[in-house]
């Protein structure tokens, strides 16, 4: 007696599987390229399932990890990123108004807020090429004073060099965002004012200091499919993935030649996006793979697959350095419908100087 099968049950899946597993890596350091676009090939459906069983092999299924950003530095940055109005290269058109360095005590108030809304991460960006001596002090006290309410630090200051990455590791800073944005052979239709390998260097400089490396992309800009495959190989060819991997979607803003871009040829399908979440996360299983810019455009649904993909972090609050990003309250209503639950702040620790009874929190 013969078994039917209907099209579209399990074995459609099975050959899937069995195609895919065909270049399948013994570990995360054997990944090809070709592993990579066998992934971005395969049946979207397939795909998420093969991610969210990653997934959760190496974090807890529903629990995502909520970080704020702020700009502690805004505007008339010298780099030219194409898809950056803070770019002072593009001022005139985006219209940014440049914004000196925030006080300390500002930066630790919108910590605070953070912390009681929910993020255990706390990240300070400044649209610098690269930070000067002066500024290293500032930095360090920003560090301390984030930590010392028991939430992690990230920072994203543009270049460092090895002297800079040891003072940032001194200071405690848990985390240090530096993008590669896209391929190699893409990057210079983004950005002409810091070659890839400074970009590279940076990332190694950090590494070395025992600062976890946070470093994503950002879709959409015009890049093709290989372009994606690309960046994808060059995180998981690193001896160390990224701890923390942000993929971006373009915000396109009017006035940045990649905006222009993007407005005029059209957007970047967000299954794409999705697609390249869940390859991301096959690849590099144990980052915690963030949704950052463009998810205000996504409906809940949308959002949801980008969970099921492996995403398992993103960002909190109305902004994201200048652009605009969902709101809390949404957040809220769409974590409770998902069942998703923000993992806890660290709890500050109080030490008391036993000759002073002075009493501080570290």
């Amino acid at each position: 007696m013969s078994t039917l099968v209907h099209p579209g049950t399990n074995i459609d899946l099975e050959d899937s599987m069995k195609a895919t597993a065909l270049n399948e890596p013994k570990n995360s350091n054997e990944i090809s390229r070709e592993y990579i676009e066998s992934l971005f090939d395969m049946p979207f459906m397939d795909l998420l399932l093969k991610a969210q069983s990653v997934h959760r092999q190496h974090f807890n299924a529903n629990e995502v990890q909520v970080s704020t950003l702020l700009s502690i530095k805004t505007g008339n940055c010298p780099e030219d990123c194409g898809y950056c109005s803070q770019s002072g290269h593009y001022r005139d058109k985006t219209g940014l108004q440049a914004e000196k360095l925030l006080q300390v005590e500002k930066v630790i108030a919108a910590a605070k807020k953070a912390k009681a809304s929910g993020s255990s991460r706390f990240c300070m960006g400044a649209a610098w090429k690269h930070p000067s001596d002066k500024d290293m002090p500032y930095i360090a006290t920003l560090i301390k004073e984030v930590k010392a309410l028991g939430l992690e630090t990230c920072m994203t200051l543009g270049m460092l060099n090895a002297d800079q990455s040891q003072q940032l590791a001194e200071a405690g800073l848990d985390y240090y965002n530096h993008n590669l944005d896209t391929s190699r052979l893409y990057y210079d239709e983004v950005v002409t004012t810091r070659s890839y390998d400074e970009r590279l260097q940076t990332i190694d400089h950090v590494r070395r200091s025992g600062i976890n490396v946070c470093s994503g992309s950002i879709v959409g800009m015009g890049e093709s499919r290989e372009d994606r495959i690309d960046w994808v190989h060059q995180l998981a060819s690193m001896p160390l993935p990224p701890e923390s991997i942000p993929v971006n979607l373009l915000v396109p803003i009017k006035g940045t030649p990649l905006g222009d871009k993007v407005l005029s040829e059209g957007q970047l399908p967000v299954l794409e996006w999705i697609r390249t979440i869940a390859v991301t996360r096959i690849c590099c299983p144990t980052s915690y793979v963030r949704l950052s810019a463009g998810r205000e455009s996504l409906s809940d649904a949308e959002q949801a697959l980008a969970f099921m993909a492996g995403a398992n972090s993103f960002f909190y609050g109305d902004k994201l350095l200048t652009t605009g990003n969902a709101s809390q309250s949404n957040d809220d209503r769409l974590m409770s419908q998902l069942g998703l639950t923000p993992m806890a702040p660290k709890p500050a620790l109080t030490v008391v100087d036993a000759l002073s009874g002075h009493k501080s929190q570290i």
